[in-house]
């Protein structure tokens, strides 16, 4: 299944290299004091470093001999030095399991961890085939679900047959629990118990440079582990080739290789926990026929957003999204999003926002278009309340609290 992402005009940075012109010259003195001329040793016990320090430039030469010749004085200074208690004793450790100095697990032990919970998933039917990715997420004794993307089923859906293959090698047939079109997500049911659960993380605690893994199918080659970081936060990212598929993500940015056939897998943190749904990836390919691939700019949903739509669709079958009642104006070139209409009785209207106001920030985020104005409302739970500075048609500004509604996501 071929991923599909924002098309961005490519910039260049050209960097001048700093070339040094002088030289630094560090001195090393430990244990040596210098006054009125003359150098004196530090008494110590052994073992020892001995030096000379000639008395005229005060310049120290290491000495193997601990003897110096005229006109230099030798001092010395212990190595070891004086012991300090004994520290507690640490936590025993887990075996096969290696962490850095932040807590990190090794990206060999967070493969061995995720790649049980991650499947590949190939989609047969006649608008077209194409395979992807996805986690399990709940599983019991006699069925299992799986969260991928939309866009990974969606031929599948009137028609055809979508395969799931487990990290075992086994291939087992999957129905379509339910879809949201408006978050490219979708959750995946087989009948197939007790199978390892993808663990869950918590995405609001990401942080710009954290350690970020992908896992998944790129290009059918599944149980493919890429690694990179978490390169922005927040970028409002639409896919989709119309209206009526098109969704709208508050996406983790990622380096992490992500390539055609990793939709729908995961991305991990250092911790081997799920953070985002990876979902598109900009491409430099000049045409829509044209095959995209990694250039380093992967975009996952956050898995706080995903978990509650996926955990919606296991219960009922469907999903919900927020609502503020506005209809944005798609041909407004200025900055932010502007209202061109209202819903009766809708989340806005109930808060008093005139309609021709142009929205300008929520919760403090800055609105700057169109696009940023729908991807911020929805990356809110529905019935969430909001803070909404506007640019009032009158003139001014003013900051309205605003309670979303709540509406199903597909029509």
């Amino acid at each position: 299944m071929k991923l599909t992402g924002a098309i961005f005009k490519s910039t260049t940075a050209k960097f001048k290299g700093a070339k040094s012109g002088s030289k630094i010259v560090v001195a090393f003195m430990a244990g040596v004091a210098v006054a009125g001329g003359g150098a004196y040793a530090v008494t110590s016990a052994t073992p020892t470093v001995a030096a000379c320090v000639d008395t005229k430039t005060k310049v120290m030469y290491f000495s193997k001999t601990a003897k110096c010749p005229v006109g230099r004085s030798l001092v010395s200074w212990s190595v070891t030095g004086p012991q300090g208690a004994a520290g507690a004793a640490g936590a025993d450790g887990v075996d096969g399991v290696t962490k850095d100095n932040s807590g990190n697990l090794s990206i060999r032990d967070i493969a061995a961890k995720v790649l049980p919970s991650v499947v590949s998933i190939s989609v047969s039917a006649t608008g077209g085939s194409g395979t992807g990715s996805g986690s399990v997420i709940q599983s019991d004794a006699t069925k299992s679900y799986i969260i991928t993307n939309n866009h990974v089923i969606s031929n599948a859906v009137s028609s055809g047959t979508v395969k799931v293959e487990l990290q075992s090698g086994e291939k087992v047939t999957a129905t379509i629990r339910g879809r949201d079109i408006a978050y490219d997500l979708a959750v995946l049911q087989i009948s197939k118990g007790n199978l390892a659960v993808m663990e869950i993380g918590d995405s609001s605690k990401v942080v710009i440079g954290d350690l970020s893994i992908a896992v998944g199918s790129p290009l059918g080659l599944s149980g493919t582990v890429t690694s990179g970081i978490i390169s922005a936060l927040n970028r409002p990212v639409t896919t989709g080739n119309t209206t009526s598929t098109e969704s709208y993500i508050d996406a983790i940015q990622t380096d992490a290789a992500v390539n055609p056939g990793n939709s729908g897998g995961p991305l991990v943190n250092g911790q081997g926990q799920m953070v985002g749904v990876n979902s598109a990836i900009a491409s430099l390919a000049d045409s829509a026929s044209s095959q995209a691939g990694s250039i380093g700019l992967g975009f996952s949903i956050p898995v706080n957003q995903a978990m509650r739509v996926a955990r919606e669709i296991i219960e009922t079958g469907k999903s919900t999204r927020p609502l503020m009642g506005v209809n944005i104006d798609p041909t407004f070139t200025g900055i932010g999003g502007k209202i061109i209409g209202l819903t009766a009785g809708g989340a806005a209207d109930k808060a008093g926002i005139p309609a021709n106001s142009v929205i300008r920030a929520i919760d403090g985020f800055v609105i700057n278009s169109d696009v940023e104005a729908i991807v911020r409302i929805r990356s809110y739970a529905p019935n969430a309340t909001v803070s909404v500075l506007v640019d009032l048609p009158s003139g001014g500004q003013q900051t309205f609290s605003v309670k979303l509604g709540s509406a199903l996501s597909n029509p």
